[in-house]
């Protein structure tokens, strides 16, 4: 167990208020990209942490590709691919698990401790983004000190990683419907014009 002195606390958070404001973003848009931008900024800004970011499985399942992130440097999301099989926390938040590293900078789990320290990150919470049982990707929390998680914390960010994951899944949704109504459209003017 993780010993408790140094460890930082998170105020006391509004969940109810911080929860609306999640689904009122994911609420306002059918694009992707700015639903999960604002649901990184609404977490970061709700929770007083650090940042946070939204990955999401590849097609190939073999990394995470970055789909949203709040608070962090250019630098840091760039310094390089998420390859599951070389993260063992990656692989056991896939496999539905929350999962929480109390010093990323320390942790040998962790894929890039060296950046980390570089971005000033302690610790972090990394969610499931989860779809009818099937992960689709991460939500990560990440705090400047060390920083213990309680349980309304992860049930927040649970709450919050679901909602993100039917957003992310009926935005997907609605791209497929839209490019089979632009065919079908096409098609129907090729044939008018026979």
């Amino acid at each position: 167990m993780a010993q408790k002195t140094n460890v930082s606390r998170i105020g006391e958070i509004d969940y109810f208020a911080a929860l609306y404001d999640v689904a009122r973003v994911i609420n306002a848009s059918l694009d992707p990209t700015r639903v999960l931008e604002e649901i990184a900024r609404c977490v970061t800004n709700a929770m007083n942490v650090k940042a946070c970011s939204l990955r999401l499985l590849s097609s190939r399942g073999n990394t995470l590709e970055m789909g949203a992130s709040y608070g962090l440097s250019d630098e840091y999301i760039h310094k390089g691919p998420i390859i599951v099989s070389e993260s063992k926390v990656d692989r056991n938040v896939l496999k539905g698990r929350t999962t929480w590293i109390e010093n990323v900078q320390t942790d040998d789990d962790f894929q890039y401790p060296d950046k980390a320290k570089a971005e000033g990150i302690a610790s972090v919470l990394v969610l499931p983004l989860t779809v009818e049982k099937k992960v689709i990707g991460i939500l990560r929390v990440y705090t400047e000190d060390v920083h213990e998680f309680n349980d309304r914390d992860i049930k927040f960010l649970e709450a919050v990683a679901n909602l993100s994951a039917i957003a992310i899944d009926n935005a997907r949704h609605h791209e497929r419907l839209k490019i089979r109504c632009d065919i079908m459209a096409e098609h129907k003017y090729r044939i008018d014009d026979l």
